[in-house]
């Protein structure tokens, strides 16, 4: 089997102080028709470079300190991606008959971000992980009919085992009835795999009848009580 293509990555672990463990990440790297530059810390990407639009992305979110990487960090992601490519052209051919791993997705998740309620607007989440090279290719559909926008999907990010992960985000506006679904495909697989997501109302949590016995049953003590102390109050003035 000729390799036809190659993904390499690059990262690191960096202790950023004595009390706690961070994963610094940074990944380069390439194929023959895709190519990815990437900073991460724990989990999260904190910048990639948008190598279609040509520009630097930094999704963080607005409630934290933006971390920032410079005004020539992009073209410095070209340059490594020139720099990725061209060792793998060296390494196709010094390794032509070499086999390539392909690893199908290991796990596919569809969920929520926020606890559903209809009309309200929310975020619909498709988790793929455990599959190498990346990417994966993950379109959305709404009750049958493919979705064009409204969702966004990130870079591939490396899992410890060597594999990768990506999640794709959809924000839509739930409705009694609609049925959503992600569909993912990788060259590791032999047909897509699709999750669906059904839109049902949450359920009303049903009334407590803990505090009404409660407090039934201290009324029934208090009368039971007060009925005592008359009971005790009239034998005695009979005694006397």
């Amino acid at each position: 089997m000729k390799m036809k293509e190659l993904l390499l990555f690059l990262s690191c672990v960096l202790c950023v102080s004595a009390n706690f463990l961070h994963e610094d990440i940074h990944v380069v790297g390439c194929s023959e028709s895709n190519g990815e530059v990437m900073f991460g810390l724990d989990g999260e990407e904190l910048w990639y470079a948008d190598f279609e639009n040509k520009i630097g992305v930094s999704p963080q979110p607005s409630f934290v300190d933006p971390i920032s990487f410079g005004d020539g960090a992009y073209e410095t992601a070209v340059i490594n991606l020139y720099i990725c490519k061209t060792n793998m052209q060296l390494s196709q051919e010094g390794m032509k008959d070499y086999p390539l791993n392909h690893d199908a997705p290991s796990g596919v998740r569809i969920y929520t971000r926020n606890e559903v309620e209809l009309r309200v607007t929310n975020t619909l989440i498709c988790h793929v992980t455990g599959f190498y090279p990346g990417p994966v290719k993950v379109s959305w559909t709404k009750n049958g009919q493919k979705l064009t926008e409204g969702f966004s999907i990130n870079v591939p990010y490396p899992n410890k085992d060597g594999t990768f992960k990506q999640i794709t985000r959809l924000q839509f506006i739930p409705q009694q009835g609609d049925i959503y679904s992600c569909t993912v495909e990788h060259l590791a697989l032999k047909e897509p795999l699709t999750k669906i997501y059904n839109v049902e109302a949450p359920e009303k949590p049903k009334p407590s009848v803990g505090p009404a016995v409660f407090c039934g049953l201290g009324v029934i003590i208090g009368v039971l009580s007060a009925a005592g102390g008359t009971f005790f109050i009239l034998k005695a003035n009979k005694c006397t």
